[in-house]
């Protein structure tokens, strides 16, 4: 691997046009928008083409995957977003954590417009919902949770939800699902890493041994404490990620012939367990 090696993550696939039409389309057909975002890059995991979409369509915030997200960090990314007006809801979409609280938020959110339904008799409606996010944000996880089911394809990875459908979570609320949407470009790097880091963006269009390195440097200044504890590593902060990487490869006794680091299977390894919140709980903003 070149030390001077660079990510390109610009893309923009076929079906994330097509799916900024779908919701679009279908937006006329949902009383809220239920917006996921990952709570260890609330701002990152966030598609700023949303609120041009949505316009004036009542939306709540999830900041979902908190099990695996530095607390404090979410606590006060919660109170920031709450008092630039956002409707906001903490939770943990595979472990169901903070979805008690979904139903009483959406109520909250369409007070007047459910008023309005009473007013005119028309109770017992369930409100339908569209269920919007990055890729790998906890869609089908969030889906699959309410609705008691495997209703919703659930894979570790970006672009498994290609379809849409509707599905009935108890009597209050039926979903409709879209498949993850990114943005045609990443304006500023750091969000393109973060989404890559998180998996959003697929691994495929990557060089992973580069974005471990990166991934590394953020760690070493924010989180020195997990690569110590998971790889037996003291992390130089100023040090290049690629050596970095090396240090792990050696500490993990991931070593070729020659004895070379074997770069590319300690980035896979950085990567998974990263993602699966083995390295303890982390916030990356």
């Amino acid at each position: 691997m070149e030390e001077n090696s660079t990510l390109n993550l610009q893309w923009y696939p076929g079906h994330m046009a097509k799916t900024r039409r779908v919701i679009a389309e279908n937006l006329k057909l949902v009383d809220i928008v239920l917006e996921i975002a990952d709570a260890r890059i609330p701002q990152s995991s966030r598609n700023p083409d949303l609120a041009a979409i949505l316009g004036t369509k009542p939306r709540l915030l999830i900041l979902n995957k908190i099990d695996i997200a530095d607390a404090n960090a979410t606590a006060q990314w919660e109170k920031k977003l709450t008092a630039q007006g956002e409707n906001v809801l903490c939770a943990d979409c595979l472990s169901g954590a903070g979805l008690n609280k979904l139903m009483p938020k959406i109520q909250n959110v369409l007070s007047e417009k459910l008023e309005r339904f009473k007013s005119r008799g028309l109770t017992g409606l369930a409100v339908r919902a569209m269920v919007v996010g990055v890729p790998n944000s906890g869609k089908s996880s969030l889906i699959n949770r309410l609705a008691g089911q495997k209703a919703a394809k659930v894979e570790d990875r970006p672009g498994v939800t290609r379809t849409k459908q509707w599905i009935h979570a108890g009597k209050q609320l039926e979903l409709l699902d879209t498949p993850g949407i990114l943005w045609p470009k990443f304006e500023d790097k750091q969000v393109g890493l973060h989404l890559a880091f998180t998996g959003a963006v697929r691994d495929e269009v990557t060089d992973i041994e580069t974005l471990a390195s990166e991934l590394l440097k953020v760690l070493a200044a924010k989180y020195p404490d997990a690569l110590t504890a998971r790889y037996k590593m003291t992390p130089d902060a100023s040090a290049e990620g690629i050596d970095l990487l090396y240090q792990l490869c050696r500490k993990r006794g991931f070593i070729m012939a020659g004895n070379e680091p074997d770069t590319e299977r300690g980035a896979k390894i950085l990567l998974d367990e990263f993602r699966g919140g083995k390295l303890g709980r982390i916030t990356l903003e």
